[in-house]
This record gives C-alpha cells, structure tokens and sequence, in this order.
C-alpha cells in the first residue's frame, strides 16, 4: 500500500517557487480560483494574483476549464499558492524596456478611469497622470474608459512595478513636426487660412498649422484699431498673408488686411463726383481740412472750399471730430485723392454794400429832398 503511494507521488511534477506553469482552472469561487498544474493538490490563484489592475470577482477573467500560465509563488507542504499577474509581469517588462529605451509610440486601450487618471493594462499597470492626457485642460475623462490612445513611455521603474504613460507627448511630437514642416513650406506672400488663438494688447496670434503667426495690430484692418478685440475674436476662422518668415527664430509674421480689399478699393465704387456725404474732420492744416469719408479714406476740402466768407484758417470755422456734410467735385482713386467743398451746400452771404450817414430829418430840421429843391431853384434863376 505505501509503495502504491509512494508511486503516485512520483507521478506528481515536482515544483519549486518561481517555477513557471500551465495548469487547467478546476474551480472558480468569488475571490480566488483552483488551477491544477498537476501537482498532488490544485493550487490557488488569489483574485489578487490574476491581474495589475483591479478586479472585482474572478468570473470576470477566469472560467473552469480555462487553461492559464501561472507562476509559484508559494510552495509549503500541502499549500501551493500561484500568480498568473508575475507571469504577465514577466512577459511585458523587456518589451516596455525597449520601448522606454527607443521612445517608441504605441497604442493601448483605457482600462480605467481613477482619480488623477487613466490606467492601462500593460501586463504590468500602466498609469497616465491627468496633467499627460491632453494639451489641454480636460474637466471629465469618464468618456476615455475603452478608448484606444497612442503613448510614449516616460518614466519605468522595473523594481517599483512603475510605469508612466504619455499621451500629451505623442501630441507635441506630432505637432512639432508639423510645426517644423509649417516654417519649411510657407514664404512670404503665401495667402493662408488659420486660426486666432489668443489676443493681446500689440495684436492676435493665429495658427496656421501647427504653428502660430502674429499679426500686429496695425495689421488687423485698414482702419485705426485701438484694441484687436474691436475686430477680432479667439476662435475666428480667417484668411492671412505671409508677410515674412524667420525659421530659425520660428516667427512668422502675418497680415489680415492684405486679404481683404482695401478702403480705396470700396471709395471706387461707392464715393462719385456729384455726391453729398457726412463726414468726420480729421486734421486740420493751413490750407483746408481732410474729412473722412469711410474708415481710411480721406478727402480735401480746400480752405477756397470751406466757407462763402473770406477765412484766413480753417479753424475760424472747423474743428477736428466735427460732422459736416460735404460735396464731391472730383475722385482721383489712382492718387488717392478727392476733392471735396463745404461751401456748395450752403447759400451765399450777400456782403454789405456801404451807406451814406444820414442824421434823422427830425434832429436836423431839413431833409435830403429840401437841399436838392433848394439847388432845382437856383438853376432856374
């Protein structure tokens, strides 16, 4: 009877901790299951031992009659205790090493979202912090559980079971070379479309495809522009010309009234001789004044032009910022130049003519008629 024992004892494989198995899943129970990996007793997989990332029951991975790669972990007497998580650990660890290595990109799919997080199952888990997501802020990553994101490695500490994960360094170095190929392709005169970024006091700064252009204030309209925000907004789609490209420094410098037709062009068709206008005086100088007519465009009323009444300087009768109405007498738009006349809209004023002093006929006693009858009688004598 104990050599009948004694041989099916022999029969059993012998183990030793770190001994790497296949077993086939015997039983499955709510926190661990039973493998046997034919030894004399079926070992146990703890639910902890089964993955890096958490679990809830062990149905969730394992069924019986499953056949699963584990290692042992603990061996004592009638006690064999198994981790299917040390092999995947095992398994995963050169190739994430060659990946940290090389700075190689790679896909993974989400596995969970935490508090501070996403975390990924690498055979080992993979933990990409919030701050490494995106380039840009993100309030809720409910919606990233399943998604697939390309990472990069950027810190892996075997010993510690650590590995962080960047999917905001995949971006940069997708954008940088996009940003890089941008100050290659584009030159000076190019007509782009891009997008406002970001406003400041001097200008906007726009993105042209991976990289950002500015355009100076007193590029952003034909007109005076105090502050960009009177013209523009973040988030405008809008059309730039290349002004200037300086790769090394990455600056690039851009226009948005290029693209647009100038105030001349419009005077063209809206301003002709003939025309009566509102307009605002601008600058007053000492031979007329220049009133605007539309934003950038100008015209001369001649000091001859201003007044019916002999004026010495404009300012007799004018003052900057006031609103006249004038009148065009000519449009020359190859010179940029109208001509324009105050004094045609307003009647006349008729100048008046010198009179005789002549005292009341009351206060001298005779009248103008008795000094002529009184010279009629002398030269009938």
């Amino acid at each position: 009877m104990v050599e009948e024992t004694n041989n099916e004892l022999d029969q059993f494989n012998p183990l030793n901790v770190d001994d790497v198995v296949t077993g086939k899943v015997t039983k499955v129970e709510e926190k661990h299951a039973l493998v046997d990996v034919g030894y004399k007793v079926d070992g146990i997989l703890p639910i902890s031992e089964l993955s890096s990332l958490h679990i809830d029951k062990v149905s969730d991975v394992l069924n019986e009659g499953d056949e699963v790669t584990v290692k042992v972990t603990k061996l004592v007497d009638e006690e064999l205790v198994l981790s299917k998580k040390e092999v995947d650990a095992d398994s995963a660890w050169g190739g994430l090493e060659d990946k940290f290595k090389n700075q190689t990109t790679f896909t993974v799919e989400i596995a969970d979202v935490v508090k501070g997080g996403l975390v990924v199952d690498l055979g080992v888990r993979g933990f990409i912090p919030a701050s490494l997501v995106e380039r840009v802020y993100v309030e809720d990553f409910s919606d990233y559980k399943g998604k697939s994101l390309d990472v990069k490695i950027v810190e892996l500490d075997r010993e510690k079971r650590k590995v962080i994960l960047s999917h905001k360094a995949v971006i940069d170095e997708e954008a940088e070379r996009i940003k890089m190929a941008t100050l290659q392709d584009i030159q000076a005169g190019d007509v782009l479309e891009g997008t406002v970024q970001r406003l400041t006091d001097f200008g906007a700064f726009v993105d042209i495809g991976g990289v950002d252009g500015l355009v100076h204030i007193s590029q952003l309209a034909h007109h005076h522009v105090d502050t960009p925000s009177e013209v523009i907004s973040e988030g405008d789609k809008v059309k730039v010309k290349v002004l200037s490209v300086d790769p090394e420094n990455e600056r690039i410098s851009l226009s948005i009234k290029d693209t647009q037709p100038g105030p001349w062009d419009k005077a063209k068709e809206t301003i002709h001789a003939g025309d009566v206008l509102e307009g605002t005086v601008k600058r007053l100088v000492t031979f007329g004044a220049f009133v605007e007519l539309i934003p950038g465009v100008e015209g001369l009323v001649h000091i001859s032009e201003i007044s019916h009444k002999h004026i010495g300087t404009p300012n007799e009768v004018l003052a900057e910022g006031d609103q006249v109405n004038v009148k065009v007498l000519d449009v020359n738009v190859d010179d940029r130049r109208i001509s324009l006349s105050i004094k045609d809209l307003e009647e006349p004023v008729e100048e008046e003519s010198p009179v005789m002093n002549t005292k009341d006929d009351s206060t001298t006693g005779f009248s103008l008629g008795d000094m002529i009858g009184d010279q009629l009688k002398k030269l009938k004598k």
